[in-house]
């Protein structure tokens, strides 16, 4: 029986962080960033795969990529990418989605 409810309450954890994941990579799709980046392979810019690979234990992460989706930026993935692409200032993202699409990239494995 004890076994059965951890099985449940796992399965049910899952779909709830699925949920999450799916939100948050609408989110993303809603403010565009999928016109550029994918999950998993490079586009104009880099995967967000790649993108959480980089800064994988960054602590101060998080608040940089949020800063630079709002401001903008050039040449951080210049050799990756063969040339430097400048992505766009993305002001009309509010800094709560920022940080929600930000921390969902982050968590991508």
């Amino acid at each position: 029986m004890m076994k059965t409810v951890m099985m449940t309450a796992a399965s049910a954890a899952l779909l709830m962080l699925s949920g999450m994941a799916s939100a948050d990579q609408a989110l993303a799709q809603k403010n565009a960033c999928l016109s550029c980046h994918s999950v998993d392979k490079k586009i104009v810019g880099p995967a967000f795969k790649d993108v959480a690979k980089r800064y994988a234990g960054d602590k101060t992460a998080e608040n940089k990529l949020v800063a630079k989706v709002k401001a903008g930026g050039k040449g951080v993935w210049t050799k990756e990418l063969g040339a430097e692409i400048p992505m766009p200032p993305n002001p009309q993202v509010s800094d709560a989605d920022a940080h929600k699409i930000v921390a969902w990239v982050l968590g991508l494995k």
